[in-house]
Parts: C-alpha cells; structure tokens; sequence
C-alpha cells in the first residue's frame, strides 16, 4: 500500500479531472452523436446545391435574386452568401439542437445528476457544456465555409480566383479568402451567443423541445418586431439585428461597422446567457 493511499482519509474529498480531460469527453460525445454528424454533411450539401443551382440556371452576374444572384460567375461570393442565408434559420436550429442535448437532454435521459454529483465543479460543468455547443457552432460554420470556397472555385468559377465585389472592384484570393474567414468568424461569434440563451434555457426545463421552440419562435419574433417601422427604436436590442451585416464583406471598400455592432450586442446576450445559466446550474439539485 503506497504512502498517498495511507495517508488519505475516508473523508479526503475527491481529485477533480484534468480539464483537458473533461474537455475532450465533451468533444468526443459531441462528434458521436448521429444527428451532430449528419447535420454538418447537411450543412456542406447546402453550398453545393447552390452551386450547382446556379451553374445551371446560367444567370449572368447580377441576375436573380440579392446574394445568390451575386453567385453566378463569381464563386467566391458562394460561401459569404451561403453562410449569411444560413444564419437567419438553419445554423441557429443546429446550435439550439447542441444546447437542447447538453442540458435539457442530459436531464431527461437521467444523466445531467451524475454529472452534478460527480467531482468535476459546477462552473467546469458549464464550461464543458458552452464549449461543445461552441464547437457545434464552429464545424457547421467552417463546413458552409470551406466547402463553400470549394464549390465556388470548381462549380461556378470566376475570375482567375478573383472576387468581384458589390461595388464592381475585383480583389485577389487572398483577400477574398480572407474576407470569407471574417465572415466565419463573426458567424461563429453570432452563433456563440444563440448558443448561450438556449444553454439558459436548457438549465431550466429537461424537455429538449422546449428549449428549440423556444429560441427558434425567439428569434422570429425578433425579425418580425424588427421590421415593423414603428419599432426601429427596439433594433439595437435585438439579436437578429444586424445579421445581414455579413454581406458587407463583399463590398469595397469593406465596412467594418455593422459587424462590429452585431459583435457587441452578441456578447452582451453571450454574458447573460451563459450567466443565468452558471446561476442556475450552481443552485440545482443533484
């Protein structure tokens, strides 16, 4: 028997697992799930169907409708405009899906309270939490993204890599590409704080679908209250408010202003998000 062994008492209080630890078994029960796996092959199939609508529409530049007529013949404006269409529904129902499992889920299939027990810390059991929603919110970001820039170069084409903006200025590659990785960023940004109010939500309830009822009807009535006139003293209050702002990326010179507004209200909603939910895990019962 080692010293350590005769020394700790029947009371000596658990050790608490590294959180590298804790940290890859969140991930790695994040990335086993079915539903996570086929809503990121869903999320890639979204740019390639737009591609190839286009490519067979064979519109000109400038034709069809806003964004994806901005598609045609100029590829790289495939994944901006694949990734700000995204945004108004699909990317927040997968975000609200990861939050709903965390918690709510957790507490219906009756292992949320071997979590609460076990010697892991309640505040590291959020962490843990936001960090899988976070790393929901990143992969379908990256895969609109990634296999949207793919697409865009092989299915439509364009300039010799070149992207010509809204404005009629054509920038080289690397400046497109990097103006995609902005706009992935800010998504990622966006989805984050999403993510936040549905994990607050999640702490609440133990019935997943209320948690996606209730951030997705949220944030309809957000963009409804949003386009009522009378109502544009209510806008910086919202969340929705400022979504399109990713479209900015493709003008020339690129405005940084609408991204940078929608970034604050997104961590103002970030902070009380994932506030409530600390307060609410730390007062809950085993």
């Amino acid at each position: 028997m080692t010293a350590t062994a005769l020394t700790a008492g029947p009371d000596t209080p658990p050790r608490s697992a590294p959180l590298g630890r804790l940290l890859g078994a969140e991930l790695r029960w994040v990335l086993r799930r079915p539903r996570t796996l086929v809503m990121l092959a869903v999320f890639a199939l979204v740019p390639v169907l737009i591609s190839i609508g286009v490519a067979v529409a064979d519109e000109g530049p400038g034709d069809g409708p806003g964004l994806i007529g901005a598609v045609a013949g100029n590829g790289l404006v495939l994944p901006i405009a694949a990734m700000t269409l995204a945004l108004a529904l699909l990317l927040p129902l997968a975000v609200s899906m990861a939050a709903a499992d965390a918690i709510a889920g957790e507490a219906a299939h009756g292992t949320l309270r071997g979590l609460l027990i076990a010697p892991v810390g309640r505040l590291r059991l959020v962490g843990m939490k936001a960090f899988g929603v976070l790393v929901v919110a990143t992969l379908a970001t990256l895969a609109l993204a990634v296999v949207g820039v793919i697409a865009g170069l092989i299915v439509v084409g364009g300039a010799e890599g070149q992207l010509v903006t809204l404005s009629g200025t054509a920038v080289g590659l690397g400046d497109a590409l990097g103006r995609v990785a902005l706009v992935a960023v800010w998504t990622i940004g966006q989805l984050a704080a999403v993510g936040a109010v549905a994990l607050a939500i999640s702490s609440v309830t133990e019935h997943p679908l209320v948690v996606l009822a209730s951030v997705l009807g949220g944030l309809i009535v957000f963009g409804v209250l949003g386009a009522i006139p009378t109502l544009e003293w209510l806008q910086p209050y919202l969340l929705t408010s400022g979504w399109t702002a990713g479209a900015d990326a493709l003008r020339d010179p690129l405005p940084l202003g609408g991204m940078a507004e929608s970034t604050l209200r997104a961590l103002c909603y970030l902070a009380i998000g994932i506030g409530f939910t600390t307060y609410r895990m730390l007062r809950r019962d085993a």
